[in-house]
């Protein structure tokens, strides 16, 4: 099993989900974060000040899957997420050892 960790620009979260619903990805998490990378952020006027923007805001997907569904999952968010500007993101994957469904305590891939 591995799991997919996803940042990606905010506006692109709807695609990104149906094109997960569409090959079978039925659970994830998501979380509103903030970063920077090679933007290293903005400058923006308010009020005629102008202040600098660090972090920008980003949403972050977690998403747990079987071995056998990693390449088909960072393909439909990389083409559901690219607009081809800086920024959109990035896709780190990772083993997992265990995973555990608390209700009926199945473990490993049934837990998923």
């Amino acid at each position: 099993m591995k799991k997919i960790e996803v940042i990606i620009k905010p506006f692109k979260l709807e695609d990104v989900k149906d094109a997960l619903v569409e090959i079978g990805i039925t659970g994830m998490s998501v979380y509103d974060v903030k970063g920077y990378g090679r933007q290293q952020g903005h400058s923006e006027l308010y009020r005629g000040a102008e202040y600098v923007v660090d972090f920008l805001p980003k949403i972050k997907i977690d998403i747990v899957v079987k071995d056998e569904m990693v390449e088909s999952t960072i393909n439909a968010i990389v083409n559901s997420a690219k607009t081809g500007k800086i920024g959109d993101g990035k896709i780190f994957v990772s083993s997992l050892d265990e995973v555990v469904r608390i209700r009926t305590e199945e473990r490993g891939s049934e837990a998923v």
